[in-house]
């Protein structure tokens, strides 16, 4: 068993307990958020603070924290209270250097638009401009602003409803859906580390929606212990509806692979079952899950 380390953020600094939730809660999507005050002075930052919450009504929410140093808050933060608008642009890695330099603290009044290099385009129905360059931009109404706190590092939820989106034709797959692979969205991490879509770091997994899968809880012990299977296997293997019937695994008993396993380890039962656990593990590695029951039922 692995050995926990207990913190109480009691007992901890603002900035030591920031540092071990950045680190633990990743990767976090990116809000680039474009803003005005009521002069008509732009701002652009980006918010880590970040997620979608509901499709109906369409809202984001994200969190322009007070700084841990003095307690000030951000740019960001006064604008959507002078004008509650804002457009919420999401981050490819093409343009993430362009981001990070936006997060500059420059004073008020000065534009991270013209700072960072990215072009205003006139939104459709807010203020605050979009950012051209961005595969995706969110044009958002505002409805609420709820404060956690006045110290140092508390945060300051923005409640957006989007009103408009704006989506880069460039990402969209044949079925009209975003392509994760083309948008290549960055995401952040704790310290100064960020991450990125690869193509060997996506994979799908079946999502148990409609399905009443029979659980973890169902397999049978001699398997559920096994050294051989991890934890995603088990899952896997607990997200069919039923297993196969004794007919199907009569059949698969008669497969040339079964019949040859049999003489190799027919004097090793420990060996079969290790055997059949591999076999079955890399049969669920393929999405085989259906083969890999197969393996794991099979008597010597």
């Amino acid at each position: 068993m692995k050995h926990m380390k207990t913190f109480y953020p009691k007992d901890l600094s603002t900035v030591e307990v920031q540092n071990l939730l950045q680190g633990a809660v990743t990767p976090r999507p990116i809000a680039f958020a474009s803003t005005v005050d009521k002069a008509g002075n732009v701002n652009l930052s980006p918010f880590s603070f970040f997620n979608m919450f509901s499709a109906n009504p369409p809202i984001l929410i994200f969190s322009p924290s007070r700084r841990v140093r003095d307690k000030t808050v951000k740019h960001t933060l006064e604008n959507v209270l002078e004008v509650p608008e804002v457009v919420i642009h999401i981050v490819g890695y093409d343009r993430v250097e362009q981001m990070s330099l936006a997060s500059t603290e420059y004073p008020k009044g000065v534009n991270e638009f013209v700072k960072a290099g990215l072009t205003p385009v006139k939104s459709d129905l807010i203020s605050p401009p979009r950012v051209k360059e961005a595969a995706v931009a969110l044009e958002c109404k505002v409805n609420e602003v709820k404060a956690l706190g006045t110290e140092g590092g508390a945060g300051n939820l923005v409640i957006c409803e989007v009103v408009a989106m704006h989506i880069s034709e460039s990402i969209l797959d044949e079925k009209g859906a975003i392509d994760p692979h083309k948008l290549s969205p960055v995401a952040r991490l704790g310290g100064s580390w960020y991450s990125k879509i690869t193509p060997d770091s996506l994979f799908q997994i079946p999502k148990p929606l409609t399905n009443l899968g029979i659980g973890v809880d169902q397999i049978p012990d001699e398997i559920k212990n096994s050294p051989i299977l991890s934890g995603n296997n088990l899952g896997r293997l607990g997200n069919v509806m039923v297993l196969p019937t004794v007919e199907e695994i009569s059949e698969f008993s008669n497969s040339e692979e079964i019949r040859e396993m049999r003489v190799r380890f027919k004097n090793d039962p420990d060996s079969w079952v290790d055997h059949l656990h591999l076999r079955a593990k890399e049969e669920l590695e393929k999405g085989n899950v259906e083969t890999a029951w197969k393996f794991l039922l099979q008597k010597q």
